[in-house]
C-alpha cells in the first residue's frame, strides 16, 4: 500500500510516452546490430529489436533503456522484509520497483511485474530526485531497489543512488547477481549492501529452471563480498528440486569456499507461482532441516523466511543474543558496538 504522503511525490513525475535513455553498457556492430553488456546474456539485438528482458531497444545502432523511471512498485518497508538481517536491523528501507528480468524462473514469486513485456505497460516516469524526496519524507535509511530485477533499469539506479548518497541515504540492491562485471563496478560506487538471490549450486538446475548461469554469479557473489559493500543471501527452497540433504550441503560448501562462514543466509520457503503453480509450499521441515546442516557446518547467520521460526540473531562465539525478531518487528538490544559483541569481543558482521 503506497503512504498518503508519497502520493504528493508522485505528482511531480513526468508521464506521457516512454522516455527512451541510451544505455551505458553496450557495442556497436556491422549492420546496425548491438551488443547489450548490462547483464551475462551480453545478447546481440538486431536494429528495431529488444534484448531478451525486453527493456533494451536497439534503435539504428543506438542501444536504449525504454525502462527509465518506469516504476511498478513503491512502499516503505522494515529493511527486514528486503531481507537484510545485519544491515542497520529496525531502520525503514524505501522500496523502489520496475518491469523485467533477465532470468525466466519458473517460481518466480514476483512474475506480474518480472515477467512482463515492460513495453506494454502504461506507468508514470518517477524522476530519481522524487524518489529521494519520498524516501527523505516517509523517515527511511536507505532506498531499496527491489520487486523486480534492478539491473533492467541500471541507468535509473545509478542516477537515484547518486542523489541518494549526497542526502545521506543508504543504498540497497535486491538482485540476481547476473549483471555484467563491468555493471557490477558501477554499483560499488554507490551502493552499501547486497542481497542476492543464490538459486542453486548448479549449473544444470540454473540454466534449466532460470536460463542462466551459476558460474558468473558466483564470481559477482565473491567481488561484492571483497568489497566495502555489506552482503546478504537468500537461498528459495523448492520442494524435490533444492531441499535434498545433499543440495543442500553443496550450497553451504559453494559459501563457505568462495565467501565465508559470516555472510547471513536467508532460506526462504517457496509457494505455487507462476509456471509452477502445482508445486505444494516448501515442506516446513525442509526449511528446519537447511538451517541445522547450516549451522553444523559452520555458517553463522542463518535464518528461515516466509515462515514462524526463531529470527534472533546470536553471537557466533558467546551465544549472546544481539537482536531479537518477533515477525517484522525488531529490537535492538545495544549488545552491537563497533561491530563487535559487547558481552565476548567477537567481530561481527553486522553494519549498525
Amino acid at each position: 500500500m503506497v503512504d498518503l504522503c508519497i502520493i504528493n511525490f508522485i505528482l511531480k513525475s513526468f508521464s506521457g510516452e516512454k522516455m527512451l535513455y541510451e544505455s551505458i553498457l553496450y557495442e556497436n556492430l556491422a549492420n546496425n546490430r548491438v551488443q547489450c553488456n548490462i547483464c551475462n546474456h551480453n545478447c546481440i539485438i538486431d536494429n528495431d529489436s529488444y534484448g531478451l528482458c525486453g527493456t533494451r531497444l536497439n534503435n539504428e545502432g543506438t542501444l536504449y533503456s525504454i525502462t527509465y523511471g518506469q516504476v511498478s512498485s513503491l512502499n516503505t518497508d522494515p529493511v527486514e522484509k528486503k531481507p537484510f538481517y545485519h544491515f542497520h536491523p529496525n531502520s525503514l528501507a524505501y522500496s523502489v520497483g520496475g518491469f523485467g528480468c533477465n532470468m525466466s524462473c519458473l517460481a518466480c514469486q514476483n512474475y506480474t511485474i518480472s515477467q512482463i513485456q515492460s513495453k506494454n505497460m502504461a506507468s508514470n516516469n518517477i524522476l530519481p530526485e522524487t524518489i529521494v524526496e519520498n524516501a527523505l519524507k516517509s523517515k527511511s535509511l536507505s532506498i531499496a531497489y527491489t520487486y523486480n530485477e534492478p539491473t533492467m533499469f541500471l541507468e535509473y539506479v545509478l542516477d537515484t543512488a547518486k542523489f541518494a548518497s549526497k542526502n545521506k541515504l543508504q543504498n540497497l540492491y535486491i538482485s540476481n547477481g547476473y549483471m555484467t562485471n563491468v555493471a557490477l563496478d558501477y554499483l560499488l560506487k554507490y551502493i552499501d549492501g547486497f542481497n542476492i538471490d543464490l538459486k542453486f549450486s548448479s549449473n544444470k538446475l540454473y540454466q534449466e529452471y532460470s536460463d542462466a548461469s551459476l558460474d558468473e554469479i558466483l564470481d559477482n557473489l565473491i567481488k561484492i563480498y571483497e568489497s566495502k559493500a555489506h552482503l546478504e543471501i537468500t537461498n528459495l527452497l523448492i520442494n524435490n528440486l533444492n531441499d535434498s540433504e545433499s543440495m543442500i550441503r553443496d550450497f553451504i560448501n559453494l559459501i563457505k569456499d568462495n565467501l565465508g562462514p559470516d555472510v547471513p543466509i536467508h532460506f526462504s520457503r517457496a509457494f505455487p507461482y507462476y509456471k509452477m503453480d502445482n508445486i505444494s509450499p516448501t515442506n516446513p521441515e525442509s526449511l528446519i532441516n537447511a538451517y541445522n546442516i547450516a549451522k553444523d557446518m559452520g555458517l553463522q547467520n542463518v535464518y528461515l523466511g516466509n515462515m514462524q521460526f526463531n529470527q534472533n540473531s546470536y553471537c557466533p562465539d558467546c551465544g549472546e543474543i544481539l537482536i531479537k525478531r518477533t515477525g517484522y518487528f525488531t529490537s535492538d538490544l545495544g549488545k552491537i558496538v563497533n561491530s563487535e559483541c559487547s558481552n565476548c569481543g567477537c567481530k561481527l558482521n553486522f553494519r549498525i
